[in-house]
């Protein structure tokens, strides 16, 4: 079977227990992700975060468990829709030096339970990379968020 970056993508969802401002804020403030990025880990690690929060401007993040193990991220912001939806171009470098560049949409839709967070990312260069973005990227990401909003720390 033949896959193509256009159809390579992933779609996942997650209710989170706040408002949609809250969650958009807590996805796109600096100083909000640099605790969510960590707040799970037993070690604490490198995170380093600037957003330029502006159609055209940038979110940088550096982030691994030592200098030598970095990753890095960088997302154009396309649209910008607080607290409702969020499209960015990003382009990821692992450490191992292997650069991907894709498409990411974030919604935040309200929910009687909080806000259901929806994200559609595109243009992975292989299904595998996508299953792997599926399993271990979002839902790390989604459930540090959740503990974030929750206030709940794991204590070091």
């Amino acid at each position: 079977m033949t896959q193509n970056t256009e159809t390579a993508e992933l779609r996942m969802s997650r209710v989170l227990p706040a408002t949609p401002e809250e969650v958009f804020d807590a996805y796109t403030d600096a100083e909000k992700q640099k605790i969510w990025f960590s707040i799970l880990d037993e070690e604490p690690g490198i995170v380093e975060i600037e957003v330029d929060l502006r159609v055209g401007g940038r979110q940088t993040a550096v982030w691994g468990p030592n200098a030598e193990t970095l990753f890095r991220e960088t997302q154009t912001f396309l649209v910008i829709d607080r607290p409702r939806r969020l499209v960015t171009e990003s382009t990821g470098t692992s450490p191992d030096g292997m650069t991907m560049t894709t498409t990411i949409e974030v919604t935040f839709d309200e929910h009687t339970d909080g806000t259901l967070l929806t994200v559609v990312q595109a243009g992975f260069p292989a299904p595998e990379l996508r299953d792997f973005f599926v399993r271990e990227v979002w839902a790390g990401a989604f459930e540090r968020i959740e503990t974030y909003l929750r206030g709940e720390r794991r204590q070091p």
